[in-house]
This record gives structure tokens, sequence and C-alpha cells, in this order.
């Protein structure tokens, strides 16, 4: 069906940044793993028909949840870069006008509404679109010694988040490319802004963090239960 999208989580990383002894999507948020809380969060819109996880070919901590026999849930080898799990979840859409959803595995408190922004904003664009938040405090940049080397004019500077929504076929080329010409891909958009491409600026909130660093986990749990309790209601 056309007005139906399909979401891809690329979760073979190992999150080394956490010092924890696991991946850190598999680190527990209120009794769950924060894959399967990404994952639900994904799940809850209607739109989102599927989810393709990516995760590592021997991972022998995600055949042990529930996700692994969900019938929403397609699980693919995600790959050693980010974007080789990206493509690894592409590869399972055979419609390369589809629009997909990719979203950060880490990432376990994304709001319906933040959501339902990006995906008509999306869905209205030539290129796609990403959520992001405007960068609120002042940024310096570094001379490389841990010293300031100026100050940087943070108007139209913002932090990108996911998901990020683009055409299937679109991101795929896009990719492709960038990965040939040797580009720094950090993100699905920074592909197809080599292209020459500008994907929209959707504003998302900042509590939609990823869990990266050990006290971000603590973080995440708070902003989950308040957003938890805010939909029972």
């Amino acid at each position: 069906m056309k007005d139906k999208l399909i979401a891809v989580v690329p979760a073979a990383g190992v999150g080394s940044r956490m010092a924890a002894d696991r991946p850190k999507q598999y680190l527990l948020i209120a009794g769950k793993t924060i894959l399967e809380h990404t994952i639900d969060r994904l799940l809850q819109h209607p739109m989102i028909d599927r989810v393709v996880v990516a995760v590592s070919e021997h991972d022998p901590y995600f055949p042990t949840l529930p996700l692994a026999v969900h019938p929403l849930v397609t699980r693919v080898d995600g790959g050693a870069e980010r974007a080789d799990s990206v493509f690894s979840g592409l590869a399972v859409i055979a419609d390369p006008d589809a629009w997909v959803l990719v979203h950060d595995a880490a990432r376990p408190c994304l709001r319906q509404r933040d959501l339902q922004r990006l995906i008509d904003e999306a869905l209205a664009s030539e290129c796609g679109a990403i959520l992001a938040a405007p960068v609120r405090d002042t940024m310096k940049r570094g001379n490389g010694q841990q010293a300031i080397a100026s100050t940087v004019e943070r108007s139209d500077l913002w932090h990108a988040l996911t998901p990020q929504m683009f055409r299937v076929g679109q991101l795929k080329l896009a990719l492709e490319k960038a990965l040939a010409d040797g580009a720094i891909i950090t993100d699905e958009a920074s592909a197809l802004e080599h292209c020459g491409m500008a994907p929209k600026l959707v504003a998302g909130r900042a509590d939609n963090l990823k869990v990266t660093q050990p006290e971000d986990l603590a973080i995440a749990e708070f902003y989950l239960q308040h957003l938890l309790k805010e939909e029972q209601q």
C-alpha cells in the first residue's frame, strides 16, 4: 500500500563508549531493552507497516528477544559500518519508490507528534526530510589541542536526529555515490547532501536523545518514563 512506510533500524554497532558488557541497544530501561523501546515507538505509528532491523551476524542477544518472532519485524545481517547495515535493510525493500525511515537503534524516546511531522514534511518534499533540533548553546570550534580557535555562529545550526526519511531508490543511489567518492557519511542525509540535494529540516524535540555515553542511560529512562505516562493519560 502506498500509504504504508517501512523503517530500517541499524543495530549492529557495539557501542564501545558505553563501556558496558553488551552493545548499548541491549541495555535495559524499565524492564525492556533500548532496542525494544525504539522499535515499539516506530510500530506505534499507524503508517509504519514493518521494521527491518540490521544486527550483527552472530548477535547472541537479538534471538532472545520477543522481537525475534514479531510478525512486523524483519531481521537482516548488519555490517561493520552504519552504511553497510542500512544497505542490508534497504535490500529487502523491493519498491525503489517506497519511503523508508532510518532510525537509530539507541533513540528510544521518539514522540509520535515529531514522527508525524517528519512524515508529513518528507512526503511533500522532493528529497526527504530529517528530524533535527536547533542548536541552543554557544558553539566553539577547537584548534585540535583542546583550546578554542573561534566561536561559531549558531543561527542555522542544527543537531541532526533520527528518523530520517527518504525514498528507497534515492537513498540507495546517494549512499553508493557518496561511498564511491570517499565522502564522509555520518548519517543518511549527508549522502544526499553529497549528491547536491537538500533534505528538509523538521524541528523535533531535543529529548529524542541517542544513548551514547553511560550518563545518557539515566536521562533516557527519565524521558521515556515521562513520555509513557503522558501517553497513558
